[in-house]
């Protein structure tokens, strides 16, 4: 479903002349396939599923906030705004991100229902959230979330 999405915003796109759009549509196709060429080797030949793509652009967004603090610190907002339209296009596509007050509440959750008492239990909630979550979470911001609670109980 997310594949015919990002194509059908390729050719939303291209009919609007956006061309911000359009490159930001063509890089993430671009990955993709590249990640379904990975995929066929282990037997994946129809391509890598929506949770994998929604992984993938997570991932594109995380390497674009640090191009962004990079181009920032070198004097060049230019390039740190383009990187930000990116990350919005990206977004686009992606479930809706739970809030801070949502995701300090899941954690919560999560923590109370896999009997988590220390950091070292932190490992098997952070499991248990990206099972439940995957997409709908920012996980470097929940493991901040993850250290504190647990750090306070």
């Amino acid at each position: 479903m997310l594949r015919a999405r990002l194509t059908e915003a390729l050719k939303t796109s291209m009919k609007a002349k956006d061309e911000r759009g359009v490159s930001a549509v063509r890089m993430i196709l671009a990955k993709l396939k590249e990640r379904d060429i990975e995929a066929r080797p282990k037997g994946n030949a129809s391509g890598i599923l929506d949770d994998e793509i929604v992984q993938m652009m997570q991932g594109m967004i995380k390497q674009r906030r640090e191009s962004i603090e990079l181009y920032q610190r070198g004097g060049r907002p230019e390039l740190a705004q383009k990187e930000q339209d990116e990350i919005s296009v990206i977004e686009s596509f992606m479930p809706k991100q739970l809030s801070e007050v949502e995701m300090a509440s899941a954690v919560k959750t999560v923590i109370g229902e896999v009997g988590a008492v220390g950091m070292k239990d932190m490992g098997k909630v952070m499991a248990q959230l990206k099972a439940r979550y995957g997409g709908a979470m920012d996980f470097s911001k929940a493991s901040g979330v993850v250290k504190s609670q647990l750090g306070s109980s």
